[in-house]
């Protein structure tokens, strides 16, 4: 059995339908539908359970064993960057994965979770060595102090640990998040709404719409942590991104010219007053990464992973003609 924690969730979900994909459904998703809406991404999965995030929390501290779990993806967290609880978000994205690496080290089960590129602050190289990370913000500090408690303690585990940092995730599966989607999302609806896109103006030293950020598409993301599966040698943790930092226009050109099914420039898109820019928000200011661009020389050469990840005109594109699908 392979268990999914955040199974309902946005990654969670996906990388279930990639399991499926392969082959597998011997699975018992772990979640919280107290957002019953989440139930959409998994009505179609194959899967052998469900249960409550709280129950399998109880069952885990009493060790029960599930049966002989040959895998556990953690992907369940607050991904929320601006949950201002800090004791809540301890509790769920750093307390809950150690209970989890400890199961799975006393089990020798394979560990693979959900860390984050916002474990590098506002710095600009993007490597996975402590000299370059930092925590902006509680959500942050979570994450990262979760790497750095699995750097101290995986000697504690015979069994496969991996913790993938996830660049800005966009694709199918996240309408759930709210505010907290991706840009492609929201472009997409704000398109439809109101007939433009309304993106940052200049902010960091970067112009209207040039801040920087490695968006890598959802299904990229789950064949890296099928790759882990598969490859059971592989341990650390490591960047899952593009390798390419894009700018917030190259996203919201990318989705108006997946609409109208045209080939326009970014300038051309504004002229049509198409692109407009809203001042950059003063509660963002000192928490906010204006560039991200991932380091992949530990997961293609430490990892062995050669696989191409879709630009942003590739996989946005791909992505807004599902939702153009589904509306």
């Amino acid at each position: 059995m392979i268990i999914v924690t955040g199974g309902a969730g946005f990654i969670g979900s996906n990388l279930i339908k990639g399991l499926n994909r392969r082959g597998l459904n011997n699975i018992l998703v772990v979640d919280d539908l107290s957002d019953g809406n989440k139930v959409r991404n998994i009505e179609s999965c194959d899967i052998e359970d469900y249960m409550d995030k709280d129950e399998f929390i109880g069952r885990i501290a009493q060790g029960m064993e599930f049966g002989g779990p040959t895998a556990i993806y953690h992907q369940g967290a607050c991904s929320d960057t601006m949950e201002s609880d800090g004791r809540y978000i301890m509790e769920t994205n750093y307390v809950y994965s150690k209970s989890l690496f400890h199961y799975c080290a006393e089990h020798s089960i394979p560990y693979i979770y959900a860390s984050s590129a916002s474990c590098y602050g506002g710095g600009e190289t993007f490597v996975e060595e402590p000299q370059y990370e930092q925590a902006l913000n509680a959500y942050a500090y979570s994450k990262l102090l979760f790497d750095r408690y699995v750097r101290k303690h995986g000697h504690l585990s015979d069994s496969q640990v991996v913790g993938l940092r996830y660049f800005n995730v966009y694709g199918q599966g996240e309408e759930h998040k709210g505010r907290m989607a991706s840009v492609a999302y929201h472009f997409f609806n704000q398109y439809h709404d109101q007939g433009f896109v309304n993106l940052f103006g200049g902010s960091g030293g970067y112009a209207d719409g040039e801040q920087l950020r490695d968006f890598v598409w959802v299904e990229d993301v789950v064949d890296v942590n099928l790759h882990f599966l598969e490859h059971p040698e592989g341990n650390g943790v490591f960047n899952v991104g593009t390798g390419r930092a894009q700018s917030f226009n190259d996203v919201a050109t990318a989705v108006l010219n997946t609409l109208e099914k045209a080939s326009k420039s970014t300038s051309e898109w504004v002229a049509e007053g198409k692109i407009k820019y809203v001042e950059f928000p003063q509660a963002l200011v000192g928490k906010y990464q204006s560039y991200t661009k991932a380091d992949l020389n530990n997961l293609t050469i430490s990892g062995a992973y050669n696989k191409t990840f879709a630009k942003v005109e590739e996989g946005v594109e791909s992505y807004v003609n599902q939702l153009s699908d589904a509306r």
